[in-house]
């Protein structure tokens, strides 16, 4: 350690003219926005904890303003000298933002990539907290796409006032930011060569109420799905897709009848009362959707009962456990604070006229829905999605429709879009199957090459592949 940190401390002192560069941006003037700080760095500190980086960086803050009730924090980082690549990501947040996500950032920084993050525009640690948007519509702006946009300007002047410009920029997201990129793509379609859409909350009034409904049903008398019944559950599944492997492989073919699991004696953690067999039916199936009037995809079977799947998204709990009905939770605070402007509401009241309600409200504003990616495609970007068939959070059928629309609406996609569905794979990453991709080379080698991914071989730790072919 002691030799690394003296192998830093000469590479600082081997650049004395980077560094002054960088110090000079502190005093670079920007439309609507300000620079706060411009250092040398050799650490990010992440969660808390210091996190070397592979070489020297230059770190740019700035806050920008795009309204008058805006409070946008920016952070440009650029590795110095020869260790940069010369070309730029701009990472999208996830769930409700509140803190630059520079830990997705550094993945991008470490392979020499300049980045760029925002928090969207409000501090608040609680990334699933939405109370910072009771009383504020312009921070929702900022939330809903605002704040992205105004980081990608920001960060372009910074880096073309450093040296020279980027010969590609990028835009990296999944979740919320995955949103963000498709919004980036429907919007300003000359902004970014090339982007990654991950796991994309796209529909994000629509997906929210779905959720909000999910979370009513398990409110009900008899009706939540105990914590301890997932194993159970996700054993069966296994049992009857999974083909000796630890995920499903090939969720298409998969017909799982979650009845067999059905008590018919006491109960116990190894079966399901009516109840709560139609809660995990509905789960699977999904529910007409209110806005569209038609279906709502479900969730897949098969990784129920692993760490980060249905536990860490609310999709179990113990019974008589009301807390998501009044205080926590993604649909309790979108439809707390973003719709009903109400600090007390009881997700127990929520109805489908809600949910249109939210809709009417808030999707121009926060839903990437516009399937017209035909600006994007004719200036030759690329766009790259991946999707968890095992995600518990957004539903995997949500990128497929995406997919559809865009088919349906620009034609044939195979020059410009390409999209993969990871079997196994939970939200964003994670599970008990071979899920681990490298996106942001994938993408680079696409745009530099001009040649399209037909397959991804997906890897895992414990040294398990699996081939993923692209979507037609």
């Amino acid at each position: 350690m002691k030799k690394q940190m003296l192998a830093v401390v000469l590479a600082i002192g081997a650049a004395p003219a980077a560094a002054a560069g960088c110090h000079a941006l502190a005093t670079l003037a920007l439309p609507n926005a300000s620079v706060t700080s411009a250092s040398v760095v050799n650490v990010l500190t992440i969660n808390g904890s210091p996190v070397p980086l592979r070489a020297p960086a230059c770190k740019i803050d700035v806050t920008a303003r795009p309204s008058g009730d805006s409070d946008v924090r920016i952070a440009v980082v650029i590795p110095e000298g020869a260790a940069w690549n010369g070309k730029f990501f701009q990472i999208g947040n996830g769930g409700f933002a509140g803190q630059i996500p520079l830990a997705t950032m550094f993945l991008a920084l470490a392979r020499g990539y300049a980045v760029a993050g925002t928090d969207d525009g409000h501090q608040d640690p609680d990334g699933i907290s939405a109370k910072w948007a009771l009383g504020h519509p312009e921070k929702v702006t900022d939330f809903g796409w605002r704040a992205v946009k105004a980081t990608t300007d920001a960060a372009k002047a910074v880096l073309a006032a450093y040296g020279p410009a980027p010969k590609r920029n990028y835009f990296f997201g999944c979740s919320d930011g995955g949103r963000e990129a498709l919004m980036t793509a429907q919007r300003y379609p000359a902004d970014f060569d090339g982007i990654v859409a991950g796991a994309p909350a796209w529909p994000w009034t629509r997906m929210v109420g779905a959720g909000g409904m999910a979370m009513k049903q398990s409110l009900l008398p008899g009706r939540a799905l105990p914590p301890a019944k997932l194993p159970a559950i996700q054993a069966a599944a296994l049992a009857a897709c999974g083909k000796g492997e630890r995920y499903i492989a090939d969720p298409r073919a998969c017909r799982f009848d979650p009845g067999v699991l059905a008590c018919t004696g006491a109960e116990t953690d190894q079966c399901l009362t009516p109840g709560q067999l139609q809660t995990l039916r509905m789960a699977y199936a999904g529910r007409r959707d209110p806005v569209t009037h038609r279906a709502f995809p479900g969730l897949k079977p098969g990784a129920e009962a692993l760490p980060a799947s249905w536990v860490a998204w609310g999709l179990a709990a113990a019974g008589g456990d009301a807390s998501g009905a009044t205080s926590k939770g993604f649909p309790w605070n979108y439809f707390a604070y973003l719709v009903k402007d109400d600090p007390q509401y009881d997700m127990r009241n929520l109805t489908d006229a809600d949910i249109v309600a939210g809709d009417k409200k808030l999707a121009g504003t926060l839903n990437a829905q516009n399937p017209d990616l035909s600006a994007f495609k004719a200036r030759g970007g690329k766009l790259l999605g991946y999707h968890g068939w095992n995600d518990p959070a957004i539903p995997p059928g949500l990128s497929l429709e995406y997919f559809k629309a865009v088919q349906k609406k620009t034609g044939k996609t195979d020059d410009f879009y390409r999209l993969f569905m990871v079997p196994g794979m939970l939200h964003c990453r994670g599970g008990d199957a071979p899920v681990d991709a490298d996106w942001f080379a994938l993408l680079d080698q696409w745009v530099e090459t001009g040649k399209a991914p037909e397959t991804v071989v997906a890897k895992n730790a414990d040294g398990r592949s699996q081939t993923v072919a692209a979507e037609k």
